[in-house]
């Protein structure tokens, strides 16, 4: 499994203290104006048939033989699209003021600010889509959805996870699958795919940090994992030159 950057410190701690402020809330309303001017009616046009598409495409793949649920879900899938699209296009990393990492003291990045914006978007959103998801689907089914609109990074890192932590015991793996659940569902409010990989590696710090305080060393087992695909490719690659 690919190791991403880290994002500086501890995220949901700038995240706390920086949607908290009443400052920030009104900083965001005076500078939206500035930084994100509207969408033209022919962009916009095109974004909502966009999400009208994907949300056809997620609901038709769970193949539920009824009309009624389809339209239900299809219409709160695409209002959350559109919304999650909105509220991203009008609160730009812009209207974070620059800043420090609380935790780490290190400048605010870019993502950070940009992750800050989006985070202090209404709970109501968030319930919205999962409330109407649930009344008409089952849990499976539900978290079907949410890995339509993350493509899959449960399973990709759990997989991940697998290869890397040697006899990885049913309780680690229950802990691991939890935080990632947890970073799916969060994820789902964020618009770009570099948005929702940070919402991921946070929980993915969580699972290191989980796993180092219950008898593993994950420096040592990602370097092992590593050392060993890079061995596997150079063997791969001499025995490519022998065989010529």
């Amino acid at each position: 499994m690919r190791r991403m950057k880290k994002l500086p410190g501890m995220l949901f701690t700038a995240l706390l203290l920086a949607t908290a402020s009443a400052g920030y809330a009104q900083q965001a309303t005076t500078n939206t104006a500035e930084a994100a001017p509207a969408m033209n009616a022919e962009a916009k046009a095109k974004s909502d048939e966009d999400a009208d598409k994907r949300a056809v495409e997620w609901v038709a793949s769970l193949s539920l033989n009824d009309s009624k649920k389809e339209q239900a879900l299809t219409s709160i899938i695409a209002t959350h699209l559109k919304t999650i699209r909105d509220w991203n296009n009008e609160h730009p990393y812009t209207t974070v003021p620059a800043g420090i990492n609380p935790a780490t003291g290190t400048p605010l990045t870019t993502l950070d600010r940009q992750i800050i914006a989006v985070s202090a978007m209404p709970k109501s959103v968030h319930e919205s889509l999962m409330t109407g998801l649930r009344q008409n689907l089952t849990e499976s089914q539900v978290e079907a959805v949410l890995d339509k609109y993350t493509i899959g990074k449960v399973a990709f890192t759990l997989n991940g996870y697998k290869s890397i932590v040697p006899n990885l015991k049913p309780e680690e793996e229950k802990v691991i699958t939890d935080n990632l659940k947890q970073a799916r569902e969060q994820a789902v409010d964020f618009k770009s795919m570099k948005q929702i990989s940070a919402i991921f590696e946070i929980y993915k710090t969580k699972n290191e940090q989980y796993l180092n305080t219950h008898g593993r060393n994950w420096h040592q087992m990602f370097k092992a994992y590593t050392d060993a695909v890079k061995a596997k490719k150079a063997a791969a690659k001499q025995a490519e030159k022998s065989a010529q």
